[in-house]
């Protein structure tokens, strides 16, 4: 292994000698402290489904206008998850994650400094809009992680990357419910003052820990490689499926409790971390059943069953049963985490087999299976955090019309039927004799082995 500094400039985790002595060491330590940086961007991100809940009647702000700033977080978090996957290749994994780490200063300062009632709506909504950059982070930490592992652990090693983030929401909210319960629901800059050590920690640990990997610089061929292969929107159309439903359900859920069934600031942030943590702590599993199972088997799995829990929240919601709305719910999260873990093990499975199909070698299609998946994992996730912003509009819309969030339950009910249909017809269903995948067919793409 040949390295400059900061960057190593032979990198072959396929290679199981090079993987044994000397490449599980460092892409293990990368691991880590990009789940670092990641879980505290997640947290940032999703700061507005708690700052919502310091926001009594003295903001001045109704639910409908609640949920609308969840949903400008949401979307910016989204679109800059494009810029940030391009990152990794311009600047190093290292590099970027030092920046996007320390860029979590400016929505964390502003908040704290605007977080008072008097404080004009649009105000809210451009500070809102900054806490963006926090969702950009995953996409940048998954597609540096998924060049250091090797196609039979990135299941795993995804699914710890993107799981170790992923409960940044539930962190916040507990911290979020400490200080509700000790300080009152009128101190929301305790909150704030919590993140700006831990955001300079972050930034820190990365610069000194944290190595860049020369062969994915400077690849922007393997975007436009991704933007071309039709598998890369059909898995982010199956990403807003999952992805989608944590991020937007993870956001809104303690707004729902409010505003639904009643709930005090205090009694909603008891209950709203749960769901997220449970979520957050399957994805890993789900990653690893993908490894072991097939990626589209779980994942099929999966939506059936969030088919089946989006039943039961409809049933609690017309009933107005808060025990049973919380079964469901919190079942959602869970399948929602087992999903996102095997969606991520599908993307480099699926480039990989149709290079093997396209006739290239075993290094070869593992090489192609690597570049092509890293940006395409950005424009999913990016995709798919949309599927927040969509659960968040569909909740305000459901809200402002009736006052409860039954609407919006039998429609994502809907949208998981259609989840399974595209996962079963595109990658279970065995495709006609002689049916293939060669890169660069103009044939339905049809994978079986995913």
């Amino acid at each position: 292994m040949r390295r400059t500094k900061t960057w190593i400039e032979h990198w072959d985790p396929e290679d199981e000698t090079f993987w044994r002595t000397t490449g599980e060491r460092i892409a293990r330590r990368n691991l880590l402290y990009s789940v670092l940086s990641e879980h505290i961007g997640f947290s940032i991100w999703s700061l507005w489904s708690v700052m919502v809940l310091f926001m009594g009647p003295q903001y001045g702000i109704d639910p409908a206008g609640k949920f609308f700033l969840i949903a400008t977080a949401t979307t910016v978090g989204a679109f800059v998850r494009v810029p940030y996957t391009f990152a990794v290749a311009r600047f190093g994994g290292r590099n970027w994650t030092v920046v996007s780490s320390l860029l979590l200063l400016v929505p964390t300062v502003a908040a704290l400094v605007v977080m008072e009632p008097g404080t004009s709506y649009g105000t809210f909504l451009a500070v809102a809009a900054l806490t963006g950059v926090g969702g950009g982070n995953f996409a940048s930490s998954m597609t540096n992680i998924n060049a250091f592992f090797p196609l039979r652990k990135k299941g795993w090693a995804l699914g710890l990357n993107a799981g170790g983030g992923n409960i940044g929401v539930p962190v916040v909210q507990l911290l979020a419910l400490l200080v509700i319960a000790t300080a009152g629901a009128d101190r929301p800059r305790l909150l704030l003052s919590i993140y700006l050590p831990l955001i300079v920690l972050a930034a820190t640990l990365a610069a000194l820990r944290m190595d860049n990997l020369a062969p994915v610089r400077g690849d922007t061929g393997a975007v436009r490689e991704a933007v071309r292969d039709a598998h890369t929107w059909i898995m982010a159309f199956l990403y807003v499926g999952t992805f989608g439903s944590f991020i937007g359900y993870g956001f809104a859920f303690g707004l729902v409790l409010q505003t639904q069934f009643g709930r005090t600031p205090l009694q909603a942030a008891s209950l709203t971390f749960i769901g997220p943590l449970l979520g957050s702590l399957i994805r890993p599993v789900g990653g690893a059943l993908a490894d072991r199972f097939g990626g589209a088997r779980i994942t099929l799995s999966t939506f059936v069953a969030m088919a089946g829990a989006t039943g039961v929240v409809v049933l609690a919601s017309v009933r107005e049963s808060l025990g049973v709305f919380l079964v469901g719910f919190v079942a959602l999260f869970v399948l929602s985490g087992l999903g996102n873990g095997s969606t991520y093990k599908m993307v480099p499975a699926i480039f990989q087999a149709k290079a093997l199909a396209g006739g290239m070698g075993a290094e070869a299609a593992a090489a192609y299976g690597r570049r092509v998946s890293g940006a395409a994992m950005g424009l999913i996730g990016a995709l798919g955090a949309l599927g927040g912003l969509g659960i968040n509009l569909v909740f305000r819309e459901a809200f402002s019309r009736s006052g409860s969030g039954t609407a919006a339950f039998v429609t994502f009910l809907g949208f998981y039927a259609a989840c399974c249909a595209v996962t079963w017809a595109v990658y279970l269903r065995r495709p006609a004799a002689g049916a293939g995948v060669a890169a660069g067919s103009a044939a339905k793409p049809q994978l079986t082995s995913v």
